[in-house]
């Protein structure tokens, strides 16, 4: 959609006043979807709209009824927890997209580049764990959220996939483990899931965290959540040169903290089921269709494929038994 087309479904969604000039300046960084950032009238908005394929080397092609799916999110989230999510200020289903708030990076920095940097809060990785907790617990006391977000098709074919069954086909002996892990995920109903629970999606807010991104929302497993996070937390730990035991500090605020919060389910059910799952994602971000950016030498990928195989031939039980697997690796 072009400028002038988009300028067309601003005003008709009232965000853009007749005759009002727009500026729309297209954002970088996402691989799923077109984002543009809107100035008009002094007001500052995004605006997001969902693409059929995403931009990956791999063939890889979702619904995009995902973007609905997004907005519905943020406004449940919005009823728990409002500072931790942008406000949908509009919206089009049937043009697939949705205009939100615009957060500066000079208040609201992205969570990955600090990390990147080394700049390693443990209180802050502690808060993700904590509102995580918190939407996990809200949603999975309301009922009507398993038909709202009954969005298994799309889970499947954004996260499922693309993570676990196209990694089995890279590791043939591991293909029985990874697609049972599969079919656990998909089959296990407790919450709505956020399903990108990355740090490239979360603003380090003044006030908390703030979660972006979620076209993958869908009720389900909430231990997808905190096993997709904390995997990030050691592949950045991963890279050559650059030391384990901050990332690994963050892991165990994170871990800690969503456990002790943990109250619509066994809490030591849900961490053996994030456990398991957790050295499958951590392999699938090399040998799957989504392989993290800044792992680029052979050596850092091979250190990340020793430690997640034998564990995911033998599944730990629990988190910390993985990231002591982890500081342990060569």
């Amino acid at each position: 959609m072009g400028t002038v087309g988009l300028h067309q479904q601003l005003a008709r969604l009232g965000l853009v006043q007749a005759g009002e000039t727009a500026k729309i300046t297209p954002l970088t960084g996402g691989v799923s979807s077109d984002i543009s950032l809107v100035e008009a009238g002094g007001r500052r908005f995004c605006v997001k709209r969902a693409l059929p394929r995403l931009k990956v080397a791999a063939l890889w092609e979702a619904p995009v009824e995902r973007n609905a799916a997004e907005a519905a999110f943020m406004r449940a989230v919005a009823r728990w927890l409002p500072r931790a999510i942008p406000r949908v200020l509009g919206e089009d289903a049937e043009a697939g997209l949705f205009a939100m708030d615009y957060f500066a990076s000079e208040r609201f920095p992205l969570w990955k580049p600090e990390l990147l940097e080394g700049r390693v809060d443990q209180n802050f990785a502690a808060a993700v764990g904590r509102d995580l907790a918190l939407i996990h617990s809200k949603s999975a006391g309301e009922p009507e959220m398993r038909t709202a977000f009954a969005h298994d098709e799309t889970f499947e074919a954004i996260r499922i996939e693309p993570y676990l069954r196209a990694t089995a086909q890279a590791h043939p002996a591991l293909a029985a483990r990874l697609d049972s892990l599969a079919e656990t995920t998909l089959s296990t109903k407790r919450a709505l899931v956020h399903g990108d629970v990355s740090p490239k999606n979360i603003l380090v807010g003044p006030d908390g965290p703030v979660f972006l991104d979620a076209e993958c929302a869908w009720f389900g497993d909430p231990a997808f959540d905190v096993a997709f996070c904390l995997n990030h937390l050691l592949l950045k730990g991963a890279r050559q040169g650059v030391g384990k035991a901050p990332y690994l500090a963050a892991f165990a605020a994170l871990a800690d903290a969503y456990l002790a919060s943990v109250d619509w389910e066994d809490a030591s059910e849900l961490e053996a089921r994030a456990a398991k799952l957790l050295p499958a994602l951590f392999l699938a971000r090399v040998d799957g269709k989504s392989p993290v950016e800044y792992l680029t030498r052979d050596g850092e990928r091979d250190s990340v494929r020793r430690c997640a195989i034998p564990l995911i031939a033998a599944p730990p039980q629990t988190l910390a038994s993985v990231a002591d697997a982890w500081s342990f690796a060569q």
